[in-house]
């Protein structure tokens, strides 16, 4: 365990302690440099854009030692700390969240997001096993090094609409009040954007809570005023990023000309996020 990475946990976990903070998400070495130069205090991981990016589609579709390259990958490429969407944990047993926490930590990961979806769209695992899911990965931290892992336990009732709606916020609230007890540090809730909603959340969770925003949602002041600790905008910087690379191409082929390109960031600027000023590999 390097002590660099005690630091950078400690400092990722004091985010939480009040206020709101902004986790722009990054999917390689080279979102995560830019973004942590744009001035993030630290770099989530999104399991949509890097399965993209290793050739596969979002839904657990990646295995736990491709995740764990990429997060090596950008957490070697930042100063900032790293916080690893591991998806469901690569396995349904508490065992398998554990060994995912062993190698997440191990690849220099200062915190989690575990899902409690059984497989994309739903079911759910029920709260009392997600629990000691969490429990392992608590466990599987303090095993592993590091005590500080900041765990976000994220729950998908809204974003998979299960249950009937007048129900929902009395499961995300029990939810997270067990999942508090079994050691999570946060409480994750895409698909819930509604600002009143959020308040009433963020009042009554014995979590912080931290809400998945993007086009169309409420602003960053607007999320943060509502009591929301944390914003995320999952694979929403990648999918802007790829639509400039399907106009650029589409433009270039059609009339051979090159005004999507004409905005890019210049090769030295992106090559300087590797190299020292004399021109080495960092």
């Amino acid at each position: 365990m390097k002590e660099n990475q005690r630091k950078q946990a400690a400092a990722f976990r004091q985010l939480h302690a009040g206020g709101a903070f902004v986790l722009p998400n990054a999917w390689d070495a080279v979102s995560a440099a830019l973004v942590a130069r744009a001035g993030a205090a630290a770099v989530a991981t999104t399991s949509a854009a890097v399965s993209w990016a290793l050739g596969r589609g979002d839904g657990q579709r990646l295995t736990r030692a491709e995740m764990v390259d990429q997060v090596r990958r950008i957490a070697d490429a930042v100063e900032v700390p790293v916080t690893a969407d591991i998806e469901g944990g690569y396995g349904p047993a508490p065992a398998d969240v554990a060994a995912t926490i062993t190698a997440t930590v191990e690849a220099g990961a200062v915190g989690v997001n575990l899902e409690d979806s059984v497989r994309p769209g739903g079911p759910l695992f029920d709260s009392g096993e997600q629990a000691g899911r969490l429990s392992a990965a608590r466990t599987a931290a303090t095993h592993a090094g590091l005590t500080e892992l900041v765990i976000n336990a994220r729950t998908d009732v809204y974003l998979f609409g299960i249950g009937a709606p007048e129900d929902r916020f009395d499961e995300v609230l029990d939810r997270a009040v067990a999942y508090a007890e079994a050691g999570a540090d946060s409480l994750f809730v895409p698909g819930l954007l509604d600002l009143d909603t959020v308040a009433e959340l963020a009042a009554k969770s014995p979590l912080p809570v931290n809400v998945m925003a993007g086009p169309g949602a409420p602003s960053v002041p607007e999320l943060a005023a509502a009591g929301a600790r944390r914003i995320s905008v999952g694979s929403a910087i990648a999918q802007a990023a790829y639509e400039r690379v399907q106009a650029a191409a589409a433009e270039l082929l059609a009339h051979g000309t090159y005004t999507a390109l004409a905005d890019g960031l210049d090769f030295g600027s992106v090559q300087a996020l590797f190299t020292d000023t004399e021109g080495r590999p960092r």
